[in-house]
């Protein structure tokens, strides 16, 4: 008979391989991870050249319905939509969420599948008719139940497991060897202890392959996937939320064009600057200093300029002053003395008048010098306009040529834009200026100048119908067509993403919930448009918004 303790050892060894074994059979169980696979839920996925209708069967006698615009993938909502089954016509009802619930009895037939008619009436493209089989829906089977023997799958699992019957029966015997050695309480706990790892190990086992089970079923739900092909499953549901829209691919006609960086300018026929000669004081007008914004009219007094007369200059004025009134106190003198002359016969009138004019001239020289010296300088409206820019203030002291207020007419505004390149410059046809948040504004080529600076040409541009806002000196980016039309097929640059292994890929709506990317190969138009080179035929389907979160589905 063999020892006690080389019996423990024996059943040492024999539990431990079997806990080691055990994980790494669920393991591999687990390992078997499937592919992503179709959905789950039973669905006809059809449509025509007006219409897609996607029914998913939400319960054996309900379906919902979605119905999308077969061109841009927008949902259709407001049409009468009528399914016929069998000799039956039911009416879907519209849902607030923008699909239709159909519910009725007879969608619970089982053993065989359900052809509907779709009949699409009052919707916006016109009325259509389109066919399809639901799936069979299973029938039930009487005899199964939600229970399930526990112990009856663990022994259908240890039927299939080699190493778990070897494993047990090396166990049995142990045990069997044990109790044979000491029959009473140690044999009865090597019993018991080797029925229960019998009990566990292929529960465990069946509990894993559960798992594995539940993984496969989570797989098939209706939920966005890549599938092994490439392709991508993108339910309606999932396409209303992510707010996928395609257009149907056709030649069209466009021109390439050149971006600039450009400004808001002053039409200079239709606004000017206020400046002040010869500097000065700023004294405020009556009626006060206009403000910014303030409408005004050519040659209305914008401000007064008090001139500042130096230190040097006074004493020259006044030097001159005195002279001035000095040859005015002779030529008095001496118009007093010839009238006396000529009154008494001693002198003539010549005399007189000649002096006379002498007085004269001397009087109208003292008042031009003082008006020169008090006079102020009056600023006045260049144009008809608004105030732009103002810089003036009460008791500013200003110097000569600055610039104190700009007037500019809203209704006569420019952009200045440079254009690098001189043949670019020649081959301008028209023209579109944006500002960020805003419509783009039409302009109109008014010339470009024939000195380069610094690499580029300096461009003019009209904008027709100014909107209210732009200011002077505002960055605008334009858009100009440079080249003669060309035609091709032309898709938004958003349309355009980068798949996994960076080239361009463009994803095409095959089937009303099957996406499929088609590598391409693209020329810029501008910053909204490319040409597809290569990669793409007229009539495909291709989704020009949320491409790039279509893209990312794996």
């Amino acid at each position: 008979m063999l020892p006690h303790r080389f019996l423990r050892r024996l059943a040492a060894t024999a539990l431990l391989l079997l806990f080691v074994a055990s994980p790494t059979s669920a393991h591999e169980g687990h390992a078997a991870e499937p592919a992503a696979a179709a959905p789950a839920r039973p669905r006809i996925a059809i449509h025509s050249e007006l219409y897609e209708v996607v029914a998913v069967r939400e319960a054996p006698d309900r379906l919902r319905i979605w119905l999308d615009r077969f061109e841009d993938n927008t949902p259709v909502t407001d049409a009468r939509l009528e399914v016929t089954l069998g000799e039956q016509a039911l009416l879907a009802t519209p849902e607030p969420n923008g699909t239709y619930l159909l519910a009725s009895p007879l969608l619970a037939r089982t053993g065989e599948p359900l052809d509907l008619v779709f009949s699409i009436t009052g919707a916006p493209d016109g009325d259509d008719l389109q066919t399809g089989a639901m799936p069979v829906l299973p029938v039930p089977d009487p005899h199964a139940g939600p229970f399930e023997d526990p112990w009856h799958a663990a022994w259908e699992t240890l039927s299939h497991q080699p190493w778990l019957v070897g494993g047990g029966g090396a166990l049995i015997g142990l045990a069997a060897g044990l109790a044979l050695a000491r029959p009473r309480r140690r044999a009865r706990r090597a019993i018991a202890a080797a029925a229960l790892l019998l009990a566990l190990s292929p529960m465990t086992s069946r509990a894993d392959a559960g798992h594995d089970h539940d993984e496969r079923g989570a797989a098939g739900v209706d939920a966005p996937s890549r599938l092994p092909d490439g392709m991508v499953f993108l339910p309606k549901v999932s396409q209303r939320l992510l707010e996928v829209r395609t257009v149907t691919l056709r030649e069209e006609t466009a021109s390439r064009t050149v971006t600039m960086v450009g400004r808001i300018v002053a039409d200079p026929n239709r606004g000017g600057l206020a400046q002040s000669i010869s500097g000065g004081r700023i004294v405020t007008p009556e009626g006060g200093l206009p403000r910014l914004g303030q409408a005004v009219h050519r040659g209305q007094v914008l401000a007064i300029v008090e001139p500042a007369i130096p230190v040097a200059d006074q004493a020259t004025i006044a030097e001159r002053s005195g002279d001035i009134e000095q040859q005015i106190a002779t030529a008095e003198a001496r118009l007093l003395r010839a009238r006396n002359l000529a009154a008494s016969g001693a002198g003539t009138r010549v005399q007189v008048s000649d002096t006379l004019i002498e007085l004269e001239g001397l009087r109208r020289r003292r008042a031009l010098l003082a008006q020169n010296r008090v006079a102020p300088e009056v600023i006045r409206a260049p144009a008809d306009g608004v105030v732009a820019s103002s810089r003036a203030v009460a008791g500013q002291v200003v110097a000569a040529q600055d610039v104190l207020f700009q007037i500019v007419d809203p209704a006569g505004l420019w952009v200045e834009a440079l254009v690098f390149g001189g043949d670019a410059a020649m081959d301008l046809r028209a023209a579109s200026a944006s500002v960020r948040g805003s419509q783009p504004m039409r302009l109109e080529l008014q010339g470009f100048g024939r000195a380069v600076q610094q690499g580029a040409t300096l461009a003019q541009f009209r904008v027709e119908a100014p909107p209210a806002g732009l200011s002077l000196g505002q960055p605008v980016t334009v858009v100009a067509l440079i080249a003669d039309p060309i035609r091709g097929l032309i898709l938004p640059r958003a349309a355009v993403v980068r798949a996994a292994n960076g080239e361009q890929v463009v994803w095409l709506h095959v089937e009303p919930e099957t996406f499929a990317a088609a590598p391409v190969r693209v020329e810029t138009l501008d910053a909204a448009r490319v040409l597809v080179v290569a990669g793409l035929a007229a009539g495909e389907r291709v989704v020009v918004q949320g491409a790039g979160l279509v893209n990312q589905i794996r």
